[in-house]
């Protein structure tokens, strides 16, 4: 039970016979242990699906364009095992962060008996969620894509194709953690691609016509007339055609760039609110609704699960479960109940939220 601020008094059902139980489904009977977790929504599909494209688009020109061609193979070898685990991690973080329930809140439970059962005392409330007809707990938010009351939602990620919240978290910070260390890597590995062929490419071909670079000034002869004659090529840079090789290139760097700033600010901001204990909803609402606020490092450890270790880094292992709400703790007390029968209307701004209007006795 909680104490609730006065100005939230209007998204509040004090009764019973407010909530409109012929409009709520009671709860279907709980699925299986582990059923899978996906969200049918086509704009997510999609954005999952070119997700995947891009990574795996990043991984062919890695290997079959930087590294196989290479006749370095420690450097190959070395970066492409790097390269594989990161982009490996990244993509089982995303399906993790895609599949796993990010902390629905049973839906149709607002009904009239469960109110009834609550045993609501004079000032104490409860909120309900007109959408999906749900008793929500606190810091829950409805998502309009889930179609569910998501409890400490961040936000909805269309590229993960779901909502951010307390049970998939973690996998959404590794998601975009691996990301940005693929991209940089892809940006580091293309530098020095381009220094080392066009270095190359431009010593053999001297050496190929017998010149030095001084020779060839001093004779006036340009280096698109001496190849004209014989080709000269470097296998080990490319097994593609020039032309080809510098647009994948070109197109792998714009990528990186894009998703490296992309996802290097996704990741600040959540790990920012872990740090904080303040949702990415929060932040913008700034609903200052008293709460026990946890420790930095411990909302750090709940989410991750337990201790700094390597855990931490696997998408695998689980965060920390949270404790299954009580039916109490779906139960607020409330400041001052005379402040709830003078309140006005709400905006209609404000019932598209959350929470429906009280009605006055």
């Amino acid at each position: 039970m909680m104490l609730i601020p006065t100005h939230h008094f209007r998204d509040i059902e004090r009764k019973p016979e407010y909530l409109q139980p012929e409009k709520c489904v009671p709860p279907p009977y709980p699925g299986p242990v582990g059923t899978m977790w996906f969200i049918r929504d086509g704009c997510g599909i999609a954005c999952a699906i070119v997700t995947w494209f891009l990574v795996l688009y990043a991984e062919f020109v890695v290997l079959f364009v930087m590294l196989i061609p290479s006749r370095d193979y420690v450097y190959s070898i070395i970066n492409g095992i790097v390269f594989n685990l990161l982009a490996f991690l990244a993509l089982a973080s995303h399906c993790r962060a895609m599949l796993t329930d990010p902390g629905a809140v049973p839906k149709g439970n607002a009904t009239k008996e469960f109110i009834e059962s609550l045993q609501l005392k004079p000032g104490q409330v409860v909120y309900k969620c007109p959408k999906c007809c749900s008793i929500k707990p606190d810091r829950a938010h409805h998502c309009s894509v889930c179609k569910r009351c998501i409890r400490k939602m961040d936000h909805h990620c269309p590229w993960v194709n779901n909502c951010v919240g307390e049970n998939n978290q973690k996998y959404f910070v590794l998601f975009t953690m691996y990301i940005a260390l693929i991209s940089l890597h892809a940006l580091i590995m293309v530098g020095f691609h381009f220094l080392h062929c066009f270095e190359e490419d431009w010593t053999n071909l001297l050496k190929a016509y017998g010149l030095n670079r001084e020779e060839m000034t001093e004779a006036g002869i340009s280096l698109h007339e001496k190849m004209q004659p014989l080709k000269v090529s470097s296998t080990e840079c490319s097994s593609f055609s020039p032309p080809t090789t510098v647009i994948l290139l070109i197109l792998l760097c714009f990528e990186g760039l894009l998703f490296l700033i992309f996802t290097s600010v996704m990741f600040g901001t959540q790990v920012h609110s872990i740090c904080t204990d303040e949702t990415g909803i929060e932040r913008l609402q700034r609903k200052n609704q008293p709460r026990e606020h946890t420790g930095n490092w411990k909302s750090v450890k709940e989410t991750f699960g337990g201790d700094f270790s390597l855990n931490w880094f696997n998408p695998f292992s689980r965060p920390c479960q949270p404790e299954i709400p009580s039916d109490k703790d779906l139960v607020r007390q409330v400041t001052s109940l005379s402040d709830t029968e003078t309140t006005e209307d709400p905006s209609e701004e404000t019932k598209e939220e959350d929470c429906v209007e009280v009605i006055d006795e």
